[in-house]
């Protein structure tokens, strides 16, 4: 199975740059796989479309503040770091541009009560950095740092609560679980008092979600790890919702990484933590997860992959051509579909 299987073709100008508002308001394609039937209606709908004893589980991950320019002590440079995986307390894993200017031994002064030495080099921009600090990590992180949005949004948000879910709870992330995003706490009062249940888990988005596959061999792309957790009680709250033969529907690619990685092969999902590189595409068989609310996701990118071994290629890629043909908008800041 090669990389360009998983192409189509977008014009730029569907890439939405900005959210609608109110978050709810964005269009939903909705596909019945049973039934091969699909629909056109906005998020919204959403509780005449769920059944009353459905599951939505969803990642209630934090966006960091997480891009931060750093100057080198020696020389005065600027360089630009993206922390995407804590190793320690006061160590990340990061993405730096540019790359050349960072040998390990670099020093830099990122506030004048935090400074950073690279530890180790990577490939592609990866370097480890270890800050040394006078407080709050995170107090610091948010007086210096800045949300670091997609590289195709070029229009900056007038609040960065938008690009935060309205149940984000633990900080962590580097991107945001962008299905997350169409949930308003009015929407999800609404989807309650009809019935339906909602369990939170959790992924820190990183490098694993959004780097580009690089191979033409699709089997060959290594995913980054990213940590996850799930609690007890979200545990439970899943495994009585499969034994009692309801459904359980993802919010979210990253919701759908913690389930498969944390089920067993009779589909019982297993409370933890640590980290997963877990690689969903064709033929993967699904264990825990029934449906899937989700946006509309790059060409050739590991999360169309995803959504192609739910659904099948040929139908995810007609489905999104259906989705360029209906004027649907694209990626972060876009519209969403639900596959059930």
């Amino acid at each position: 199975m090669n990389k360009s299987d998983f192409y189509y073709d977008l014009p730029k100008e569907q890439i939405a740059q900005t959210p609608v508002e109110p978050r709810d308001s964005a269009r939903l394609l909705v596909y019945d796989r049973k039934t091969d039937a699909v629909t056109h209606r906005h998020f919204y709908d959403l509780p005449n479309l769920l059944r009353a004893d459905d599951l939505l589980v969803v990642n209630n991950t934090k966006v960091l503040p997480a891009r931060v320019t750093g100057v080198k002590v020696d020389t005065g440079a600027q360089i630009s770091f993206l922390l995407h995986k804590r190793v320690d307390k006061n160590t990340w894993e990061t993405l730096c541009r540019p790359a050349k200017r960072a040998k390990v031994g670099t020093v830099l002064r990122f506030a004048p009560d935090m400074t950073g030495v690279v530890t180790a080099e990577g490939e592609e921009g990866a370097r480890t950095l270890r800050f040394e600090y006078d407080g709050v990590f995170e107090e610091i992180l948010n007086r210096i740092g800045e949300v670091p949005l997609p590289h195709y949004i070029h229009k900056q948000l007038k609040s960065i609560d938008r690009y935060q879910t309205v149940y984000a709870d633990k900080v962590g992330s580097s991107a945001a679980p962008t299905a997350g995003l169409h949930f308003t706490e009015r929407l999800i009062s609404e989807l309650k008092q009809k019935g339906i249940e909602f369990a939170e888990v959790l992924l820190h988005v990183g490098l694993g979600t959004f780097l580009p596959v690089k191979t033409d061999d699709v089997e060959n792309h290594k995913m980054h790890s990213e940590y996850y957790c799930v609690t007890d009680g979200a545990a439970a709250q899943i495994n009585a919702a499969k034994a009692a033969g309801r459904r359980v529907i993802a919010v979210g690619t990253t919701s759908v990484r913690v389930l498969e990685s944390s089920s067993t092969d009779d589909g019982i999902v297993h409370a933890g933590s640590g980290d997963t590189s877990i690689f969903i595409y064709p033929p993967y068989k699904f264990k825990a997860v029934d449906g899937l609310i989700t946006n509309f996701h790059l060409p050739e990118s590991t999360l169309i992959m995803l959504v192609s071994a739910l659904i099948g290629r040929e139908k995810t890629l007609d489905l999104y051509n259906t989705a360029v043909a209906e004027g649907y908008r694209f990626f972060s800041f876009g519209d969403a579909c639900f596959f059930q």
